[in-house]
């Protein structure tokens, strides 16, 4: 895992979860409280609600991205940058301050302005992008988006969502965004699920990653809140997400979002990392996921044999027993340990389907057909 440093502020796998509040200086922008044209009220809005609660990221959006707006022009966010280079001139916390923009100019004016990041919604459309990134030195996070400036996040196919991030590249201190939300018609919350089921699979193209998931639809409709009444569903999912391998979570309850991003901090599995000698453990759970580092790594194996599985197994019969033995017998890399409690088996993915395959026993290969079939 590249971990990237951010003026300062380190993030990826080893550092805490890192908060990134929001600050909208654009009066289309759906949340309110949020949302500010006077540069000393921004101001006092980041230090009391973003900083003091806990925001390491303060990311400052100058235009809505909601796709029932027009999208504005480079000129037209430059004519609004002037008021959020104000407002971050005016905060007395200390935080990191990205500048929102799908624009290589806006981009460069806010760094000149004083912004430590860049947060682009449209992923290197703009293919001018990440050679100013890279120029500046400076973190970039990178949502996955069509090649095109005018639909960012507009992409459905999980598959199409993780080769998009791909567009221009990326720079050492890229840090991907996986673009949970509406940002199509066309894509679905059952699509976010997906994406959010498959999270592991970010970590692939070795950078840190961003969600945004905070009080959004595909969570909101499984328990049947509104807006205002999702931040559980957020906090539970965030604290998710974090076991998944995130380490930016972006949000408007930054006090909140930071107790859940706590808790997922703690109980997320301890991976080995020693880049002193080159040492990193991969937190893969699934071919898939052993597929994505294999192409990052340009290595040639088969994924299943990546990932084990353990399956028990209970009431064989004597008959079933002694199939069960003579079959694992004959596949390298299956096991099975028989107890007075049950049976166990286990070994790669791939051992365990070609064991399934080759089970001739009648009542035995109903079984390993089940498994079979939740490996598949």
């Amino acid at each position: 895992m590249q971990n990237v440093d951010a003026a300062g502020l380190g993030i990826g796998d080893g550092y805490p979860t890192r908060i990134m509040g929001v600050l909208n200086v654009s009066k289309e922008s759906p949340y309110k409280p949020s949302v500010f044209d006077d540069p000393g009220e921004a101001a006092e809005y980041v230090d009391r609600e973003l900083i003091d609660q806990g925001a390491d990221i303060v990311d400052v959006g100058l235009e809505s991205a909601n796709k029932k707006f027009e999208v504005l022009s480079a000129d037209e966010e430059l004519d609004r940058l002037d008021t959020a280079i104000e407002t971050i001139q005016s905060v007395s916390g200390d935080a990191v301050f990205s500048i929102e923009t799908r624009y290589h100019e806006v981009a460069e004016a806010a760094l000149d302005g004083g912004f430590d990041m860049v947060n682009d919604i449209c992923g290197f459309a703009d293919p001018e992008m990440p050679r100013v990134c890279a120029a500046y030195d400076v973190a970039v996070a990178k949502m996955a988006s069509p090649p095109d400036l005018e639909r960012p996040g507009a992409i459905e196919d999980v598959d199409d969502i993780y080769d998009a991030l791909a567009q221009n590249g990326l720079t050492d201190k890229t840090i991907v965004d996986p673009a949970f939300g509406g940002w199509s018609e066309a894509k679905t919350l059952d699509d976010d699920r997906e994406t959010f089921d498959r999270l592991r699979e970010f970590r692939g193209y070795g950078q840190p990653i961003l969600v945004s998931i905070n009080r959004k639809n595909f969570l909101r409709e499984l328990a049947g809140r509104d807006t205002e009444d999702a931040l559980p569903v957020s906090l539970a999912a965030t604290a998710m997400a974090i076991e998944r391998g995130a380490h930016v979570v972006r949000t408007h309850d930054v006090a909140e979002t930071l107790d859940a991003a706590k808790i997922g901090d703690r109980f997320t599995r301890a991976r080995l990392r020693a880049p002193d000698i080159g040492v990193e453990e991969l937190d893969v759970t699934t071919p898939r996921e052993a597929e994505r580092h294999l192409a990052r790594t340009g290595a040639e194996a088969d994924p299943g044999a990546a990932v084990t599985r353990v399956f028990e197994l209970s009431g064989l019969s004597a008959d079933e027993t002694d199939a069960l033995g003579s079959l694992v017998a004959t596949h390298p890399g299956v096991e099975v340990a028989q107890g007075p409690g049950g049976t166990l088996l286990f070994g790669s993915v791939s051992s365990l389907v070609s064991l399934a395959q080759d089970a001739d026993h009648e009542e035995l290969a109903a079984r390993l057909d089940a498994i079979h079939g939740a490996l598949a």
